[in-house]
Parts: C-alpha cells; structure tokens; sequence
C-alpha cells in the first residue's frame, strides 16, 4: 500500500511559476514510476508528466513540455512537478499517481493516486 499526499498548490498569474511535491509512503519507492496528471473544470483527467522508479526517464504531454519539469528524490520518497510559465489552460486539480514497476501515460496502468491539490493561473 502506497499513500500519496500532494502539496504545493494554490493561485498564481499567468507567467508565474509553481512547485508541486508528492510525498509517498512506504519503503519501495523507487519500484514506483511516478506520474502526475490533471483535471481541469469540465474535462477529463490527463497525463501531464511522468519518470521511471530511478529518475533516468522523464516524459511529457505536448502541452506542458518545456514548460514543465518532473523530478524525484528517491531518498525523500518525494516526487516533484516544477511548472513555469503558466497560463489559464493549465488551471486544474494536479494529481500524483503511482505505478508498480511500470511507467507510462495511461491513467489504467497507475496503482495509487493522491487526493489532488488545485493549481489556479489567473490571467
């Protein structure tokens, strides 16, 4: 059993940047790929980023590469999601998801998710 508690959120202008941070419990986090994904108002959820148990392979949406970087620290079982240059479009609840030995966009494939933490870009 892996919990997930994302932090991190909150409202910002556009061009504002914004780190958000996934703390997992447990003892095996690096068997975990880590992604996270996101639901804006009247949508449905969509991959946003992801990176493989050891933090070698990263890999992201059109929509945010470049703009967005994930990250992990393995020893603080903690994965990360630097968005810069933000704008209206990628207001939404942020999700953390994670994936037992695996990686990958599609939401089916991850195990645990968290609870979400709402980013707001105000233009």
């Amino acid at each position: 059993q892996v919990q997930l508690v994302e932090s991190g959120g909150g409202l910002v202008q556009a061009g504002d940047s914004l780190r958000l941070s996934c703390a997992a419990s447990g003892r095996t986090f690096t068997s975990y790929g880590m992604g996270w994904f996101r639901r804006a108002p009247g949508k449905e959820r969509e991959f946003v980023a992801g990176i493989n148990g050891i933090g070698r392979s990263t890999y992201y949406a059109d929509s945010v590469k470049g703009r967005f970087t994930i990250s992990r620290d393995n020893a603080k079982n903690t994965v990360y999601l630097q968005m810069n240059s933000l704008n209206s479009e990628d207001t939404a609840v942020y999700y953390c998801a994670a994936n037992y030995l695996g990686a990958g966009r599609a939401e089916y494939a991850y195990d645990y998710w968290g609870q979400g933490t709402q980013v707001t870009v105000s233009s």
